[in-house]
């Protein structure tokens, strides 16, 4: 599976020059964590929530600076034909939590979007086996649990 079938696209972005105030609205209006900063479709690097907290609050800094001041950068990327394993690689290797496409500001990729994946995969996978245990007859838990008795 590539990362460009587990992506959000189009992100939630921001030009370098927004305010932190607008970005934060667009967070809260979107119900996302981060912010894709960037300028004519090249990717700056990444407001999170974090951001916002240690580099304007913390330090009283004024809402209005622009979100290329408070942003993280650089950011760690994929590219939407990397694999998922590689995305898992990027977020190992890098500590990071979102991986942006490439330095556009074409899509998004998440911690919790690979976690709902390994998930899915792992329901799909179970899925055969429950049905096969619900169908046995009740008391046939096998020959080892019936010696025990």
């Amino acid at each position: 599976m590539k990362i460009a079938d587990l992506m959000t696209a189009p992100p939630v972005t921001a030009a370098s020059g927004t305010s932190v105030r607008v970005a934060a609205n667009r967070m809260d209006e979107d119900d996302v964590g981060s912010v894709l900063v960037g300028d004519e479709g090249l990717l700056r690097g990444v407001l999170t929530d974090r951001d916002l907290a240690i580099r304007v609050v913390a330090p009283g800094l004024s809402p209005e600076i622009p979100a290329g001041e408070a942003m993280s950068s650089p950011s760690a990327t994929v590219d939407v034909t990397d694999s998922v394993e590689a995305a898992f690689r990027a977020l190992r290797t890098q500590g990071a939590r979102r991986l942006p496409d490439g330095h556009r500001l074409a899509g998004l990729v998440t911690l919790v979007d690979l976690l709902l994946d390994v998930l899915q995969r792992f329901v799909d996978l179970l899925r055969p086996v429950s049905w096969s245990m619900l169908s046995e007859p009740a008391g046939r838990g096998g020959e080892r649990g019936a010696a025990r008795a």
